[in-house]
């Protein structure tokens, strides 16, 4: 495994990989990105394409809400909060690389209004359940 980026402690993680920036707790009732983490695009290998939900779609927690493809295979994306989404980050899906080289930054997908949260882990949870 590459050496990856540190795990932002900020943010919540799902056990199919994808982060939220915000505290579990503190989720509900904002608007928050949403992306893959670090040890996803690295399994991945060069992200080459990303198919996200539309503005306005209504995603619920645990589903698939999109595709996420590189030059390895192609990953189905779970999103970790069910709510609307508000915005899409045109830059990831102009430049997919963009997950590769920041996927906690830059490399974020989409943004959601958030109704209610998944099963999700804070970042040492994520980090034990990754070996990481």
């Amino acid at each position: 495994m590459a050496q990856l980026p540190p795990l932002p402690d900020n943010y919540t993680y799902s056990a199919e990989h994808e982060w939220v920036d915000g505290a579990a707790d503190e989720l509900v009732g904002k608007t928050v990105k949403v992306g893959i983490t670090a040890v996803a695009a690295d399994a991945l290998g060069e992200v080459v394409y990303v198919d996200l939900p539309e503005v306005g779609d209504t995603i619920t927690a645990g589903e698939t809400c999109g595709e996420v493809e590189s030059t390895k295979s192609v990953s189905d994306l779970y999103t970790p909060v069910t709510g609307e989404v508000v915005t899409i980050n045109e830059a990831a899906v102009d430049s997919p690389g963009l997950l590769n080289s920041d996927p906690y930054g830059e490399g974020w997908l989409f943004e959601v209004a958030v109704t209610e949260v998944g099963e999700v882990m804070d970042a040492a949870g994520y980090a034990e359940a990754n070996s990481l």
